[in-house]
């Protein structure tokens, strides 16, 4: 299994709400150190994956997020090994700039680049960006974009004329090597997408019968298009020595959900039409108890969904009982874990040496001297 950490281009903190470059919660000022997302301390976190085993970090992408073509531009200058799983919103600019771009920072990295094409599960959040289509149009924008990369990495002359892109390309020009295509989407005509065009269909953390039962349906589409896909999650990570530290960690965090922070952060997930984001908030319902009543699955904790979009759950318990439940997870038909803990900094060092070496099958990346020079 190949295991990659998370750069929050948003802002980083001990506390997973207000971690927002405002700094701001529902109640003003409650948690006002914040760590913001500026270039140096993106390169320590990047160099801290990397010393700590990380094959490679995902950067998120957003309307208040740093820009994820630069960040990686920047991190990729102090790091040597780690590879960049790149987050982009599909349709926002033409398939062949995408092209040109990808080509140049994955030459810049010596080919240390991969995608993460993203759709858009907020309309709030692409009206911001300019774009009012709705759930499904998005979906087939996103295919026909895709399509037409497909044809631009082939460095062939085509003609295309698609329902949302039209190109000509007479003399074809050198955008390198496909990169790994990353793909999420719970829906049907997101999960035909993926079928199509993915390499990894990423999930958010469900309990691993969930999980399994999606990796099954997911390769029966594949295979309906001649092809075979990897699987990988996405999860938030609270780990201790022991599991009684770990929940006592997990209980500090339930203490800063405020029950103001936590119904404006549901309203704000019920406006999205994610059907990820849905599954995810169905596993904890709103409520808003004790640790063990957010509890899942034996070490899969729903808490974070109270109060943070995306993935909402965390692998909680101790360094055994986390390195236990990945191994479960990779039994589902995983290959790819990606990881995040707060604050991200000190939680990949702590994951990398004290979970990560008890995974049997980890990809544990030992990095060479002077990458950490």
């Amino acid at each position: 299994m190949e295991f990659h950490w998370f750069l929050p281009t948003y802002g980083d903190g001990r506390n997973i709400v207000s971690t927002d470059r405002s700094g701001r919660t529902a109640e003003e000022g409650l948690y006002a150190r914040v760590r913001e997302s500026d270039p140096y301390y993106l390169v320590q976190l990047g160099r801290a994956a990397e010393q700590a085993g990380f094959s490679g970090v995902l950067l998120p992408t957003g309307f208040s997020s740093e820009d994820t073509f630069v960040t990686t531009a920047s991190v990729a200058q102090e790091t040597r090994t780690l590879e960049f799983i790149v987050a982009f919103r599909a349709g926002l600019t033409l398939p062949a700039i995408t092209a040109q771009m990808t080509g140049t920072l994955q030459r810049a990295t010596r080919g240390r680049v991969r995608l993460n094409i993203t759709t858009g599960g907020s309309p709030a959040d692409q009206r911001a960006y300019g774009d009012f289509l709705d759930h499904d149009d998005r979906y087939r924008r996103t295919d026909d974009f895709l399509t037409v990369l497909d044809l631009l990495w082939r460095g062939e002359p085509f003609v295309h004329e698609g329902p949302y892109f039209r190109n000509a390309v007479e003399k074809p020009a050198d955008f390198g090597l496909r990169p790994p295509i990353y793909f999420a989407g719970s829906s049907d005509v997101a999960k035909d997408v993926a079928a199509r065009h993915a390499d990894v269909y990423l999930m958010y953390g469900e309990p691993p019968p969930a999980i399994r039962t999606r990796v099954d349906e997911m390769r029966e589409r594949a295979a309906a298009y001649g092809r075979t896909l990897r699987f990988g999650v996405f999860m938030h990570v609270i780990t201790r020595e022991t599991e009684r530290e770990a929940y006592a960690e997990a209980a500090r965090h339930l203490a800063t959900m405020t029950p103001e922070a936590v119904a404006a952060t549901q309203r704000a997930l019920k406006a999205m039409d994610s059907v990820g984001q849905a599954r995810v908030r169905g596993l904890h319902g709103g409520r808003h108890g004790a640790v063990e009543d957010l509890l899942v699955h034996p070490n899969v904790w729903a808490g974070i969904g109270l109060v943070r979009g995306g993935g909402g759950t965390a692998l909680l318990g101790s360094h055994a009982q986390v390195a236990e439940r990945i191994e479960e997870y990779a039994d589902a038909g995983l290959d790819t874990l990606i990881l995040n803990g707060y604050p991200a900094l000190e939680e990949a060092y702590r994951v990398g040496e004290l979970v990560l070496p008890r995974v049997g099958g980890a990809a544990r990346r030992d990095v060479p001297a002077h990458a950490a020079s």
